[in-house]
């Protein structure tokens, strides 16, 4: 949300700018707490009720939050608003079962591909939309300078797209989207009479065995391996949030404390030049290394991509600051300062793309492929949503506490603005060690490899 630091500022709630920070950071945790409250009743409920009308749920909350996020004049509204949307965004495993139930094993790290792509793309445009958008009465006078409403409510037209594009998912999803997930009741003999010829042989099969599996316990599932890769995953997760969630208040900072000193227009700019990149990384590139090296490889190639990003993003608030108490030279000058910035700024931001798409992904597909059956695979994700919805709790504060305390006092580097981003570097350093005590085995689909069958002396005993 590029427009959150001014949005706060207009709350008056800071009691000064470089107070925003731990504000904003309480907005993003209250979406977490929810989101961690509802997510594996949601997954739950979806492996009992099925996939579609859980998400369809989802999608009518998600339309509704949105408008009231635009219209909230008060902190304490924010709060509660964003608290509604953390609930109805607890579902969002539940898209990577029914994906995982739709996929198999030629075309599953490309359809699995395609959920961070719908949240890195949806991410970034939304925040371009967000930036580009807010405060309209302002930034295009000519077109809504006459508009009490969006006067009134500045940040109103962003939140009104948002929900737009919801709506449309909720009538695209109203009108086509088909339950994936096959009723464990379901008898296996009556899948495989009633084929025909032209019934694809691995829907029969996936449907026979989850018709025929149960849902194993809790206490089954949790091995430690899938605790050691969910833990992992945590910590990864830990990092990048801290700095996903610091980028727009840092952004908006002056540069005189640590920050880029950029206007909610250029933020989003920022933002959405990413849903530009994403498109490639993870629909070419990503399904193709994954294909030739694994999900394990590409896990550890995001994260050695993340410390590079890490380290040199608060760097950039010197050219900025430069920028800033340079403004009496040449124009010419200023100029090529500037575009000198934004070329950094945009290469950062590939890299930080790059290494998000590659980490998270082959987070999810490491977890999908570890359920052991496909009854356990809404479970499985959910758990591992839990897991990283209670990380971003934690981060936002972490991170807005961090931040707020680094550019109030004067201490040396690493101390001072760069303490957040190196922190994250270094817990991004432990994961990517601790990533080579993972087995290859999760690099393939468990639920659909042969299990053993106990031998005829076993059963009879």
């Amino acid at each position: 949300m590029p427009f959150l630091y001014r949005m706060i500022e207009d709350f008056g709630v800071a009691e000064t700018p470089k107070d925003i920070s731990y504000y904003a950071s309480m907005l993003f945790m209250s979406f977490s707490i929810s989101q961690t409250l509802t997510v594996m009743y949601w997954g739950r409920l979806s492996d009992r009720i099925g996939r579609r009308p859980v998400l369809i749920a989802g999608l009518i909350g998600t339309l509704a939050v949105s408008i009231l996020f635009g219209v909230c004049k008060t902190f304490p509204m924010a709060i509660l608003v964003r608290m509604a949307a953390g609930v109805f965004a607890g579902n969002a495993a539940v898209m990577k079962s029914a994906m995982a139930e739709i996929a198999d094993d030629t075309n599953r790290s490309r359809m699995m591909a395609l959920l961070p792509l719908t949240w890195n793309f949806g991410s970034m445009v939304g925040s371009g939309m967000g930036g580009i958008f807010s405060n309209p009465a302002t930034q295009f006078p000519g077109l809504f300078g006459n508009s009490k409403l969006f006067t009134y409510f500045p940040y109103l037209l962003p939140c009104l797209m948002g929900s737009t594009i919801a709506a449309f998912g909720l009538v695209t999803g109203l009108l086509n989207f088909k339950e994936t997930l096959i009723r464990p009741t379901q008898p296996a003999l009556e899948e495989t009479v009633g084929s025909t010829e032209a019934t694809p042989l691995l829907a029969q099969s996936a449907a026979s065995s989850v018709a025929s599996a149960k849902q194993n316990s809790i206490k089954s599932l949790l091995t430690p391996l899938v605790v050691r890769v969910m833990v992992t995953n945590a910590f990864m997760c830990l990092a990048y949030t801290m700095c996903d969630q610091l980028y727009p208040i840092f952004a908006a900072t002056d540069p005189r404390d640590g920050g880029l000193g950029l206007d909610p227009r250029s933020i989003g700019l920022s933002l959405g030049v990413e849903g530009i990149v994403v498109v490639y990384i993870q629909l070419v590139v990503y399904p193709r290394l994954e294909r030739k090296f694994g999900v394990l490889y590409c896990y550890r190639r995001g994260l050695l991509f993340a410390i590079p990003y890490l380290v040199s993003m608060p760097f950039l608030s010197m050219i900025a600051l430069h920028l800033q108490t340079q403004a009496g030279t040449s124009a010419m000058s200023m100029l090529v300062e500037k575009v000198v910035m934004w070329v950094i700024l945009m290469l950062i931001m590939v890299t930080r793309i790059t290494s998000n798409v590659m980490a998270f992904t082959s987070a999810s597909l490491m977890i999908t492929n570890m359920a052991p059956t496909r009854a356990d695979i809404g479970f499985m994700n959910g758990a591992q949503l839990l897991a990283m919805s209670v990380i971003r709790i934690i981060a936002p504060i972490v991170s807005g506490l961090l931040w707020s305390w680094s550019i109030k006092h004067s201490f040396p580097f690493p101390f001072n603005s760069h303490l957040v981003w190196m922190l994250s570097a270094v817990l991004i350093a432990i994961v990517l060690k601790l990533s080579y005590r993972i087995p290859e085995s999760v690099n393939k689909f468990a639920a659909d490899q042969p299990k053993p069958i106990a031998s005829v002396e076993e059963t009879d005993n």
